[in-house]
């Protein structure tokens, strides 16, 4: 009897006497929601890889790594007054330029980018970029200039994925080559950002990127979601089941016991990962389609739809992901690929290479891809250089000889 009259008691603190819902109608009503959180039958199963040779071959994907530490050398150079640097200037940045050898070198290994010259000052070697280069870089700016907004709208995309919507500055940082954002994006953000966006406190002295609360009655609609809508089988509403579009490989077979749970796992609802769900159970089949959801929505803003994924796994704590988030790659081969070419664990939204009409192409997609076809270019420089300079050994070598044949032949005739 106390007990009851006790727990009498914190109900009526949790729900005022005005309000006009019943305890039990809430109540209620959480349970129909998230009717489907308490399923717990797919944890366990385990999922084998299987090689994918047109994702192991996508160059802009694979050459990205390669192709990072070359742009930033490309704008510490065009940031220069004189379009040009001395190696001095970055010689001591290789770690900060992600450069995993000596800087002098790494330059001269793309001479179709940086050409060398004997600078005005200093006994150094100087770099700027090539004609073929600069004309890139000027296009690459156009990009920045004529696609402002929508490049604005992936980044207030990206921040509103977080929990609290918001992320630390650092972290920000090291995603904006993924976005497609300069590198020097942050720092002059009264310029590069609307009235949206805001600095805050993060605790601990650390600042962040802060998006003010949109509107309540405007609606952010994922990419699953806007897609979804376009071919009429999604209304608009919240908690919809909404098919996430699966795409398998060539000799990927799953078996029985998944291939049922995955038809059922399809026609759970789709939770918006731009939706607060702080109800949901972890570990549970809802819990995880709302996490393949973000996964998907967050790999759809990048340039590549394609990142790393221990550079993912950063972002774990700031957009709310489960401990082991790494196993929902593994777990839905048909949605993500994980590529472990250059040594790393790349993963692949397949949506973006399946069906082109399915995910928008970034604004800078093509020009990096032209900056690709200009690195490759460095091989033919380079090799060229070389069979030169054995041409030019070669004959030295050969005058030699026959230097010494006719001194030979003369000292004969003499004799």
């Amino acid at each position: 009897m106390v007990f009851d009259q006790i727990c009498g008691q914190i109900l009526r603190k949790l729900v005022p006497l005005s309000s006009k819902v019943s305890i039990f109608t809430l109540l209620s009503q959480h349970t129909l929601t998230f009717r489907h959180t308490q399923k717990h039958n797919y944890t366990n199963v385990y999922m084998k890889w299987k090689k994918d040779s047109y994702f192991d071959s996508i160059e802009s994907i694979h050459k990205s790594t390669q192709l990072k530490p070359i742009i930033a050398l490309k704008n510490r150079i065009t940031a220069s007054p004189e379009q040009c640097i001395p190696i001095s200037d970055v010689s001591k940045k290789g770690l900060q330029l992600e450069i995993p050898i000596k800087v002098v070198r790494f330059l001269r290994l793309y001479p179709s980018v940086f050409e060398e010259f004997t600078g005005p000052k200093y006994n150094l070697p100087w770099f700027r970029l090539t004609r073929e280069a600069a004309r890139l870089n000027d296009e690459e700016h156009t990009v920045y200039r004529d696609f402002k907004d929508e490049l604005q709208e992936r980044l207030k995309r990206f921040v509103l994925l977080s929990v609290e919507n918001k992320l630390p500055l650092k972290i920000v940082q090291g995603m904006l080559w993924y976005l497609g954002l300069p590198d020097d994006y942050l720092r002059d953000l009264d310029q590069n950002l609307d009235g949206c966006f805001e600095v805050v406190e993060m605790g601990d002295g650390l600042k962040g990127l802060s998006v003010v609360q949109p509107v309540k009655d405007e609606k952010i609609l994922s990419v699953i979601q806007s897609s979804a809508l376009r071919s009429g089988v999604y209304n608009g509403g919240r908690m919809e089941a909404i098919s996430i579009p699966l795409f398998p490989s060539k000799g990927l077979r799953l078996r029985t016991k998944i291939l049922d749970w995955l038809d059922g796992f399809q026609k759970l609802p789709y939770v918006s990962p731009y939706e607060e769900c702080i109800d949901l159970c972890p570990g549970s089949d809802l819990a995880e389609k709302r996490v393949v959801g973000l996964l998907h929505e967050l790999l759809s803003l990048f340039v590549e739809h394609a990142a790393e994924r221990k550079k993912l796994l950063c972002l774990r704590k700031y957009l709310g992901l489960p401990q082991q988030v790494h196993k929902v790659f593994e777990r839905h081969p048909h949605v993500f690929y994980l590529s472990l070419r250059n040594n790393t664990c790349t993963a692949i939204l397949k949506e973006a290479y399946c069906d082109k009409t399915g995910i928008e192409a970034h604004p800078l997609a093509e020009v990096r891809k032209k900056y690709i076809d200009l690195v490759k270019e460095s091989k033919v420089i380079l090799k060229n250089r070389r069979l030169q300079n054995r041409s030019l050994c070669s004959g030295e070598g050969n005058l030699k000889i026959n230097l010494g044949e006719d001194d030979t032949y003369n000292a004969s005739q003499l004799l």
